[in-house]
């Protein structure tokens, strides 16, 4: 099982929206997902239809240190009265879990203040077997400020995927949370905690230029950011599509099956290699069935928790 923790210090850079699409596209490769919204504001949660609310969530989640099967939601794709006439392409694609966002008066945010495990809340509930043996990838979508919940979900990733919008004022202000980030988390070194590899993905652009442009600023910092953070080369275009998509409550390679989907499928390629070649059934380069093998040891993402 792959974690996968999408972070930020601020907000507005597209972190929900990478996280559901990122969940959407894996889980019509065959994956089994679970989505998690460490968000105190609940975005994740309502992207999507449920077909099943759970009467619990993250909350639960933390506090009991494991998950149990009261705090999984199933997302519904497609919802009721879609429009979508492909869904019959779709016959193999697994379950979508979601353990949603119930903690907007902070009181989560509290509960671990007074805890000293509040580094591992998370990741000791997703270490379980149960879990590994369940899903193939978690995504753990963030709040956008540094806190105790994003520190534990910072914990829990194998992976940390950090979204950056491509100009000079939010380039600054990402290296500046970034180190701020990365100055928290050497701190536990001592006490054996390491932060994952962290993955700047350029969010938002309007042209190759200002991608450019912002690479070059996060390279420049690589020795201010102690060498933790490499720039991705799939670059996320602005597009209507993600809001379509957004405002439909579906991925957006459903809206878009051609530049919104090769993006994506780019961006996943370059963070689980073993998936390159594989594509959603819509995709005009689809040519690999569903359910084959896109959950089988030799295909399937692993990588060892902390």
């Amino acid at each position: 099982m792959l974690t996968l923790t999408v972070v930020a210090t601020k907000g507005g850079v597209g972190k929900t929206t990478l996280s559901a699409n990122l969940g959407g596209l894996l889980r019509d490769l065959g994956l089994r997902v679970l989505l998690v919204d460490a968000d105190v504001q609940p975005s994740l949660s309502k992207y999507f239809v449920l077909s099943h609310l759970a009467p619990a969530g993250l909350t639960k989640l933390v506090t009991d240190g494991f998950l149990s099967d009261d705090c999984i939601s199933s997302v519904q794709l497609p919802a009721d009265g879609s429009p979508f006439k492909d869904v019959e392409k779709y016959p193999f694609a697994p379950a979508l879990h979601l353990i949603r966002s119930d903690t907007r008066e902070g009181n989560l945010q509290d509960w671990l203040s007074q805890r000293l495990d509040r580094l591992v809340r998370i990741s000791m509930a997703l270490n379980d077997p149960g879990v590994d043996a369940s899903y193939d990838v978690v995504i753990i979508d963030t709040q956008g400020a540094l806190g105790h919940l994003q520190d534990a979900a910072v914990n829990a990733a194998d992976i940390l995927i950090t979204p950056a919008t491509p100009d000079v004022v939010s380039a600054r202000e990402f290296i500046e949370g970034t180190v701020k980030l990365i100055d928290r988390h050497e701190a536990a070194a001592n006490m054996g905690f390491k932060i994952p590899s962290m993955k700047a993905v350029i969010n938002r652009t309007e042209n190759t230029r200002d991608s450019r442009s912002m690479s070059e600023l996060i390279r420049e910092a690589f020795l201010t950011m102690r060498g933790r953070v490499s720039v991705m080369q799939t670059a996320i275009h602005s597009a209507v599509a993600f809001r379509k998509a957004a405002t439909a409550q579906v991925p957006v390679h459903w809206i878009d099956p051609g530049r919104a989907s090769d993006a994506m499928h780019q961006l996943l390629w370059e963070l689980i290699p073993s998936l390159e070649g594989r594509y959603a059934p819509n995709h005009r380069d689809f040519g690999v069935p569903l359910g084959t093998s896109a959950t089988s040891a030799e295909d399937a993402p692993s990588t060892s928790h902390q």
